[in-house]
């Protein structure tokens, strides 16, 4: 592939995501401290498995919005370490969730019980690596009333240590490809499971997490249950009001994660979305593999085509690209789009360990356990 025809598909690959991404909005927290009359009564459900390093930022953040609430629901999903004591401290209500029966993951046995403990109208499923600015649920909760259904928003992500930042692309990619923030929005309903907001009648139903329970990708699989039942699916990004830091407790950590939702993530996305996805991506191993290679012909005194100039240029537009993106969903390190290549390769290594783990051997593991998947995608948990 000659380097001018690279250029060019680089290009309009980049236009391609510009539109892709065109309707992503974030969410702006209002300055709302006490609730209107008739305002609704909000539950928290907090599904925490080994989270008790990440509950006092998320349970501190909730303060602001205490008025907001009528309680906090933390479901402790078997963890070994003192998830229970840290969410009973900071005095949130705690659940103690038994194994998941087969046919349901360990998270949507998890919200379904909060769930069905809850006593508000208004439902607030949170990951417990998420936090709240102060005024982010009356903006949430306006957001709902102007849209209902189900209002999903994807935090703000905030990576602290260097291996953190191979984050970016899978953040960035995810975005692109589940369609939901087009022009026309996408076809099929999408969620982001870290933040969810719903009435409780909707949640009713659609089926709740019931009716996802052996999805391992329960917030797509509930975003279409909504949509099968005629009720709408907004999404939004975390902007200043939402945030979240993934995968704090190492390298090992980031890859199951990554390993355990990626390729099942991209069978659940509409193909026009995967398409422009898998070229952006695509253009990006072209321009890395083209710029080597003619940095070896440099090095060893080949003659380079006058067309060789396209290959920084290429670059260059690749790097200002994913600088322009991941500013806007996280607070990614400027070597993240700099040196581009760099986290694309653990992109592409990640995306390939998935695909063997998910389609061929059909097990991965995540927090300690062993999640097997059937052919439908659903997921069986052990031990």
């Amino acid at each position: 592939m000659t380097p001018l025809l690279v250029l060019l598909l680089v290009v309009a690959a980049a236009l391609a995501v510009r539109r892709q991404l065109a309707g992503l909005t974030a969410l702006v927290p209002l300055a709302a401290e006490v609730p209107p009359a008739g305002a609704p009564e909000v539950s928290v459900v907090i599904p925490a498995r080994n989270e008790g390093h990440a509950l006092p930022r998320l349970l501190g953040s909730l303060t602001a919005a205490a008025p907001w609430l009528c309680e906090v629901i933390v479901v402790d999903d078997g963890s070994s370490d003192d998830t229970a004591a840290v969410a009973r401290a900071a005095g949130a209500t705690v659940l103690s969730a038994p194994p998941p029966p087969d046919g349901w993951t360990g998270k949507a046995r998890a919200c379904h019980l909060g769930a069905q403990h809850s006593t508000g109208s208004v439902l607030l499923f949170l990951d417990a690596d998420t936090s709240l600015a102060p005024g982010a649920l009356p903006a949430l909760l306006e957001e709902h009333v102007r849209h209902g259904g189900l209002l999903s928003v994807q935090p703000h992500h905030e990576p602290l240590e260097a291996y953190e930042q191979l984050s970016s692309y899978f953040n960035h990619v995810s975005l692109v490809g589940c369609g939901a923030f087009t022009p026309r929005g996408a076809r099929r309903p999408m969620a982001f499971g870290p933040c969810l907001l719903t009435t409780r009648a909707d949640y009713a139903r659609a089926g709740g997490h019931a009716g996802v329970r052996a999805a391992i990708l329960d917030d797509a699989e509930l975003a279409a249950s909504y949509g099968h039942v005629g009720l709408p699916v907004t999404c939004l990004i975390g902007g200043e009001a939402v945030r979240m830091r993934m995968y704090p407790r190492g390298l090992r950590q980031l890859v199951e994660g990554w390993t355990k939702n990626m390729a099942s993530g991209a069978t659940e996305a509409e193909p026009l979305s995967s398409l422009v996805a898998v070229a952006w991506v695509s253009t990006h191993f072209a321009v890395a593999a083209g710029l080597v290679g003619a940095g070896v012909d440099l090095a060893t005194g080949a003659d380079l085509p006058s067309t060789a100039l396209a290959w920084p240029i290429a670059y260059a537009v690749v790097a200002a690209e994913m600088r322009r993106h991941l500013r806007r969903i996280g607070t990614f390190r400027w070597w993240t789009w700099a040196v581009f290549p760099a986290p694309l390769l653990a992109f592409g290594l990640i995306f390939a360990r998935s695909l063997v783990l998910t389609r061929v051997l059909r097990s991965v593991r995540w927090k300690g356990r062993a999640v097997a998947l059937s052919p439908s995608n659903s997921a069986h948990e052990e031990g």
